[in-house]
């Protein structure tokens, strides 16, 4: 009875936080204690949708993807810029939660007292972050795309299943009404089977197809740029990469594709139930040497899938246009519609679903609006958010959120992978994808690719001309190439061998002290 009683005494004194924790779930009317890694522009959008400010009178962000406020408290926030505005607005709604720089040392020192994290860093710091929390037996929201790498994303699909956490990717259009609709319509038979997609959006927003800069400018005070660089090699700070321009640099972010694919292309990814594709090509405007492209086309080949009952699923051909490029407009189209600068659209043989961004406002070519049940949960009140949080409560429903890493792991390579075929594009071929062992079986091993086109840049010899033309006529010309590409003794200085460069995009090296969790078997 002393045993008993003391143990007792023991448990009146822990935490309901921690004895949820302890039995695998919270209580519902448990509050979550949460940890923010990225407190800028989306990272303080999706930590107001998820936790309630302390602040009664907070502004909401212009990047909170959800009305409904949050509901849960959070507890430590961590960024690396202390002086940039979202940043310092996320503290000043939170003033309680304890600050950070490195997300390391707050898990040393506070890792007991969280219970979920949300992960909303520059693309190439998502998967560290996100798989030590897993590790740590934490929930985890993290913003699209995932990871940075294929071989990140493989491996947090595999730490998702190991620790049978609640988890969820930021596409938040893939639990709202538009995919629900979708695939009830498309599973019912009402657009037939479906050979052909195109998916576009009309980003980017943020500068892409810039030279490398060459001068170095000062590091904010407020700014640890080592620990923004995380674990990729060390280069000089500019403005030109942070604050919000990671995105058009191919070693922090993954272009305007990577960006909105995990948005635009879901509804087509859940419609047809697609796996890896087996093939995959890519085009762009010019390659420079650490820049996305300004404009993208990506065709990726999808095999046939098992049929449903009402639709079948034969060999598909997705393509993917960005920067401007859109899919051709229909001749005709319903009355009150217009060709939207984002979305896709799914032929099919008996008609044609589109589906504006994020996967909004679907509807039929035909201008028919079809009564079809319903064939995916229904999220409450759509939130992608709190249905997150409800999912960290409750284990019956860690893998039923509508982009939990199961799903968005596998989602978020078939997009890596289109931003391979791009960097590879001269190549001059279809590739060859083998999607469960991560590489492209038709590059041998001493093949080589340009993986820029700086070189060639008429643009620059034009205005190098114009420039030495106002200089005078005693300006010395700019000396000839020696020679022209295809032309014999001609040297590209950005050539690699082709299967060593794409081994080191499918997973690049961990530098400066970080390390990945080990892959579960």
């Amino acid at each position: 009875m002393r045993t008993t009683a003391a143990a007792s005494a023991a448990l009146t004194i822990i935490p309901s936080v921690a004895m949820g924790k302890k039995l695998g779930h919270l209580a519902p009317s448990d509050t979550l204690n949460v940890a923010l890694i990225g407190a800028g522009n989306q990272g303080s959008g999706d930590i107001t949708s998820i936790c309630k400010p302390e602040v009664a009178d907070a502004t909401p962000n212009a990047f909170a993807m959800s009305a409904k406020p949050g509901t849960e408290k959070l507890v430590a926030v961590c960024d690396v810029d202390w002086g940039y505005g979202p940043v310092q607005g996320t503290f000043g709604k939170f003033p309680s939660a304890k600050k950070y720089k490195d997300w390391r040392i707050m898990f040393d020192e506070m890792g007991k007292s969280i219970d979920a994290v949300v992960v909303a860093t520059a693309d190439h710091n998502h998967a560290n972050p996100t798989a030590t929390a897993m590790t740590l037996g934490k929930h985890v929201y993290c913003e699209k795309p995932l990871t940075h790498t294929i071989y990140e994303s493989r491996l947090l699909t595999k730490l998702a299943a190991k620790y049978d956490l609640a988890t969820q990717m930021g596409n938040q259009g893939s639990s709202t009404d538009g995919v629900r609709q979708a695939c009830a319509w498309a599973w019912a038979g009402e657009i037939g089977e479906v050979r052909k997609v195109d998916v576009w959006s009309a980003r980017p927003i943020w500068p892409q197809g810039l030279d490398t800069p060459t001068d170095i400018e000062k590091v904010p005070a407020t700014l640890d740029w080592n620990l923004w660089l995380g674990h990729m090699p060390h280069r000089a700070y500019n403005k030109a990469y942070h604050p919000w321009n990671f995105r058009g640099w191919w070693d922090f972010g993954t272009g305007a594709f990577g960006d909105m694919a995990c948005h635009n292309m879901h509804p087509v990814y859940k419609v047809l139930g697609l796996g890896y594709p087996t093939s995959v090509q890519g085009q762009s405007t010019t390659l420079k040497k650490d820049a996305c492209p300004h404009a993208q086309i990506v065709k990726m080949i999808f095999p046939a899938r098992p049929n449903l009952p009402n639709m079948a699923m034969p060999e598909v051909e997705v393509t993917w246009y960005d920067g401007g490029f859109h899919a051709m407009i229909p001749q005709v189209l319903p009355e009150g519609k217009i060709w939207q600068g984002e979305g896709c659209a799914i032929y099919g043989t008996k008609d044609t679903l589109v589906l504006g961004s994020h996967g909004s406002a679907p509807y039929l070519l035909s201008g028919r609006t079809p009564k079809s049940p319903e064939v995916l949960r229904v999220v409450p009140d759509n939130n992608h958010y709190l249905d997150w949080v409800s999912a960290c409560k409750n284990p019956d429903l860690r893998k039923k959120t509508a982009s939990h890493f199961g799903e968005a792991g596998p989602f978020n390579e078939i997009v890596l992978m289109g931003v391979l075929a791009v960097r590879l594009a001269k190549l001059g071929k279809i590739l060859q994808w083998d999607g469960p062992n991560m590489q492209f079986t038709n590059i041998t091993a001493d093949e080589k690719v340009s993986t820029w086109s700086e070189m060639f840049d008429i643009g620059k010899m034009m205005a190098a001309a114009n420039s030495a033309a106002k200089a005078g006529a005693g300006a010395k010309p700019a000396a000839p190439p020696a020679a022209m590409p295809g032309m014999p003794g001609f040297h590209d200085p950005s050539e690699r061998n082709a299967k060593e460069f794409v081994a080191s995009l499918v997973k690049h090296d961990y530098l400066n002290g970080f390390k990945l969790p080990d892959m579960p078997a």
